[in-house]
């Protein structure tokens, strides 16, 4: 009896420690369970005030995952760091930058688990090339990193399907009213005639809204749909199988209105554009919208009749992105595959009520001469002036003849205080030559740089398929050198840069960016004593894109953390002859472009981007990078396990 008693006497001190959370032995861990906590997401981006994070903790050995919060250190945040609450809730500060989210286990405080969220201030992407002057970069990234985009932590997060093949840059916004809920968003417009918006972060995809530009409600009528490839063009099938809405839209903040040009056919043989005004909230018309594309000039030019030059909907193909200047909608057109009669044609629109300002056209006299720029919008200085490229087509500015308004192959300056006028130009001295072997100056777009502290001050960037880039004096652009017979002595600088330039090149940290065709992307420093380029690249990809190679964008925290993304796009289908497959997203250090920090053809099953258009152009906005395809918008960002 004696022995029994001893026995539990022995056992009594552990049964009791038990209940109390120490273990045997006295540990402080609660009966020898080893405390561990883990914290969801571990990487997260938000916009400042707008939107909030979850953030989800497990504390193994704790069913009631007890933990305490804290950001950049401070127990439940701070009003420079950002809240968090008692469930885990963070809401961020109204600037801009990164931080530190711990859990930290109540039952153990040794024990806790962090994550890093991104806040950015950017205020949203509403135009071609993130920006009036067309650099292509965004300075408020902060969640994408050189330390952050690689094939383990980034890849493809989800797609968002839509009817027609996506040629539009996908324009984003942050902090919009949807059914009572605040979100981000993403607009695009396709070849079918329609326009999206979807909820920037959802996964799986959220449509937000889908609009028919074609029924009753958007101007068209039960007859009309998207222009069949063959009813255009001179049967290269450019884009195929059908023409609906091609050149980027832009988006009015102030007024929460998405602007587009949509191109259809109906009856047979009967071919409308029009200019939509769309709420950004619903797709509904605005401002008495839309309005239908008419204009004629005066002109002997090719299909011309009496004198009067008349626009023709069926050939001029609204190629441009839009261009959104003190309240002026501005739209520019070339042709489906240089089908003539065409010519380019510029035309300035109000955009409070959509009546048209002004009609400018590039050659009234002659042919040709049509605004591409490989899908670019005309380039804006901080006067309001428009900055635009002409493609193959008559030139007769240095004729000494009155009226010499035919501008082919040329850069133009327009005006814009007063309808729309050239105020300044400048055409390469072998204009002749480029026009008769079809080395058109406008399959390039153009890039309005910085102000600078030595040399001119205002300089702006072209480039066309000679694969020339052109260095301009924006106060005195150099007209024509009739006596250049080797180069353009008339301009501050050129030289051939890649083979084969289309697209629009990117700008950052003094350093140029472009890619040729069959070429690696390349980087070229722009020396700040002397105001010139290098003339041989410091920096080039292992890649080569090939036809019709990238428009790169860049995404960066200022200064600093710089990446470049580049779309490989030449499996577009017909007429590629690559023929048709996935497009290759790729990511570099942007001051080190041997560097490849991500392609998605690494891990193709998870990443592969779907097929695009010829002229895809990434967005990079709060830690997502989204990519226009023929079938929808892939989505990628930093993955979150």
């Amino acid at each position: 009896m004696a022995r029994r008693i001893r026995r539990v006497a022995y056992a009594l001190p552990c049964l009791i420690t038990i209940v109390v959370g120490v273990g045997c032995g006295g540990s402080s861990n609660g009966g020898g369970t080893n405390f561990s906590v883990s914290l969801s997401p571990k990487r997260a981006a938000v916009v400042t005030i707008t939107q909030t994070a979850q953030f989800t903790a497990t504390v193994t050995g704790d069913t009631q995952n007890r933990v305490t919060w804290s950001v950049d250190g401070t127990d439940g945040g701070s009003v420079a760091a950002g809240s968090i609450s008692a469930a885990g809730l963070y809401t961020p500060p109204p600037t801009a930058g990164t931080h530190s989210i711990r859990a930290t286990s109540v039952s153990d405080t040794t024990k806790s688990a962090s994550a890093t969220i991104a806040v950015t201030d950017l205020a949203g992407v509403v135009t071609y090339h993130n920006n009036p002057s067309r650099d292509g970069a965004n300075l408020q990234e902060y969640a994408l990193t050189t330390a952050t985009v690689n094939t383990a932590s980034f890849g493809k997060l989800f797609s968002c399907a839509v009817d027609g093949a996506a040629y539009t840059q996908p324009l984003w916004l942050p902090g919009l009213g949807f059914g009572g809920q605040t979100r981000n968003a993403i607009f695009v417009a396709t070849q079918h005639d329609s326009a999206y918006a979807f909820d920037a972060d959802a996964k799986p995809c959220s449509q937000l809204w889908h609009v028919n530009l074609l029924d009753s409600a958007h101007g068209g009528s039960a007859v009309e749909f998207p222009v069949p490839t063959g009813d255009v063009g001179s049967g290269y099938q450019d884009i195929q199988p059908e023409i609906g809405v091609t050149g980027t839209p832009v988006i009015d903040q102030t007024s929460a209105t998405l602007y587009l040009v949509s191109k259809s056919e109906g009856p047979v043989g009967s071919f409308h554009q029009r200019l939509h005004a769309l709420d950004l909230i619903a797709g509904a018309e605005k401002f008495g919208g839309p309005v239908d594309i008419t204009a004629s000039v005066a002109g002997t030019g090719d299909g011309s009749s009496g004198g009067v030059l008349t626009f023709d909907a069926r050939n001029q193909h609204q190629r441009s992105a839009l261009a959104l200047v003190n309240g002026v909608v501005y739209v520019a057109w070339a042709s489906h595959e240089d089908k003539d009669p065409y010519h380019g044609w510029l035309m300035a629109y109000d955009a409070s009520n959509l009546a048209q300002l002004a009609v400018f056209n590039a050659n009234p006299d002659g042919s040709r001469a049509g605004i591409w720029m490989s899908g670019g919008a005309p380039a804006v200085d901080s006067l309001g002036n428009l900055y635009l490229s002409t493609g193959n087509g008559t030139f007769d500015g240095n004729s000494g003849i009155p009226p010499k308004n035919d501008f082919g192959d040329s850069v133009l300056k327009i005006g814009t205080s007063s309808g729309l006028s050239v105020d300044d130009w400048f055409t390469p001295y072998n204009q002749a030559m480029l026009n008769g072997d079809d080395l058109d100056v406008a399959s390039a777009g153009m890039v309005v740089l910085p102000d600078q502290t030595s040399g001119p001050p205002h300089i702006l960037v072209a480039a066309g398929k000679e694969g020339r880039l052109y260095l301009l004096d924006r106060d005195a652009m150099g007209g024509y050198c009739a006596i250049c017979n080797i180069s353009d002595t008339n301009i501050l600088q050129s030289f051939l840069a890649a083979p084969l330039i289309f697209g629009t090149p990117a700008f950052w940290q003094n350093k140029l960016y472009l890619g040729g065709s069959a070429d690696n992307v390349r980087l070229f420093p722009l020396d700040a004593a002397s105001g010139l380029f290098a003339t041989s690249a410091s920096s080039q990809s292992a890649t080569k894109y090939q036809f019709p190679g990238p428009t790169p964008s860049i995404s960066a925290q200022g200064a600093s953390n710089g990446v470049l993304w580049a779309i490989d796009s030449s499996r577009y289908g017909v007429p590629s002859s690559f023929g048709l497959g996935p497009t290759v997203l790729h990511a570099y250090d942007a001051t080190d472009l041997t560097s490849e920090l991500y392609n998605s053809g690494i891990q193709a099953g998870r990443d592969a981007v779907d097929a695009t258009g010829k002229d895809s152009v990434p967005v990079v906005a709060n830690g997502r990078v989204y990519v226009g395809t023929q079938t929808g918008v892939n989505v990628y960002g930093l993955l979150v396990p």
